[in-house]
């Protein structure tokens, strides 16, 4: 079956695929609540397109998309907030406190990442990032909820990923759109054991010890669901948490082993680990990929895990 770049997941909730990179890659959420719509992630500047070309198709008005909502400011999550509040005239952009002078400003998140893929990659992939007027920016913090309708969403501050990352849990659907706290999952990686769960440690925030009571803020929510921006929606959540959890210290430890040395080949050491333990999870969950097909799947999230641990181990330096 080819694959499909929008999916009903019920609940009233259609994930929509981002196009970056590869299908599959990242995901951001249509969620209708009555005659009221939310966006909830926006990819990149180069997924407004394929939104806006989903309301179109179902025919609901541009009017009718009250929040735009982006768990936190990473590019993949939110390169696409600009773009999609241009498009959206009566939307409002709900934001971590931290992250609202990102996306009224974005110039530091578009010249940190033109200065490690340089102009032509940036603008490839990430096509560009746009302000928002500031009077279109609401602040979410710990407690705060807002109304899409018939259905209610409540925020929740979870570090550890990024200090500027919520949650949203969703009443209608006891689900969480969780961003990159709860980690990731591939459907190609699902075996009969259930999701291939894995945490993310992307420079330059990685917090171990608050990315563990985020996902325990989660769990102790009892949701039904979780809906991943990587990827897709994630039954049962509660056995995936707990392998989370235990990853995290696994990830931990693996740095520390990996940082006596050359400062210079830290990042070298600390791929060759993380690829190798990735790939021993991956076979002893019963994943049957080749190894490089499984490395296609993987090795985006290798190296920037490793990335993120060298800042953290550095961090620990200091």
């Amino acid at each position: 079956m080819p694959f499909q770049p929008y999916a009903d997941l019920g609940q009233h909730i259609t994930r929509i695929d981002t196009a970056l990179m590869r299908d599959g890659l990242a995901a951001c959420y249509l969620l209708q609540g009555g005659d009221e719509y939310a966006i909830i992630e926006t990819g990149t500047h180069n997924t407004v397109p394929i939104i806006l070309a989903l309301l179109e198709q179902r025919e609901i008005e541009r009017e009718q998309v009250k929040f735009v909502i982006p768990t936190h400011v990473h590019l993949d999550h939110a390169g696409g907030v600009g773009g999609s509040m241009q498009a959206l005239p009566v939307a409002t952009l709900l934001i971590h406190p931290r992250g609202a002078r990102h996306m009224i400003d974005p110039s530091k998140l578009k010249a940190g990442a033109i200065a490690v893929y340089g102009e032509d990659a940036f603008a490839k992939t990430y096509g560009d990032v746009i302000p928002v007027q500031a009077d279109r920016v609401r602040e979410m913090n710990e407690g705060d909820h807002v109304l899409v309708g018939d259905r209610r969403l409540d925020f929740y501050d979870t570090p550890g990923h990024a200090r500027h990352h919520f949650c949203v849990f969703d009443s209608l659907s006891c689900g969480i759109f969780t961003g990159d706290t709860f980690g990731l999952s591939y459907p190609p990686l699902t075996t009969e054991k259930g999701p291939f769960i894995l945490p993310t440690t992307t420079p330059v925030q990685f917090d171990p010890d608050a990315l563990k009571l985020s996902i325990r803020k989660l769990l102790a929510l009892n949701p039904k669901r979780m809906f991943l921006t990587h990827y897709g929606v994630l039954e049962t959540p509660q056995e995936p948490g707990e392998r989370l959890l235990a990853m995290v210290d696994d990830y931990v430890a693996l740095a520390k082993k990996a940082a006596p040395g050359d400062d210079a080949t830290l990042l070298q050491r600390l791929e060759a680990a993380m690829r190798a333990y990735m790939f021993d999870k991956a076979r002893d969950h019963g994943v049957s990929l080749s190894d490089e097909a499984l490395q296609d799947a993987l090795g985006f999230d290798i190296n920037l895990n490793s990335q993120g641990l060298m800042v953290w181990l550095g961090q620990q330096a200091d």
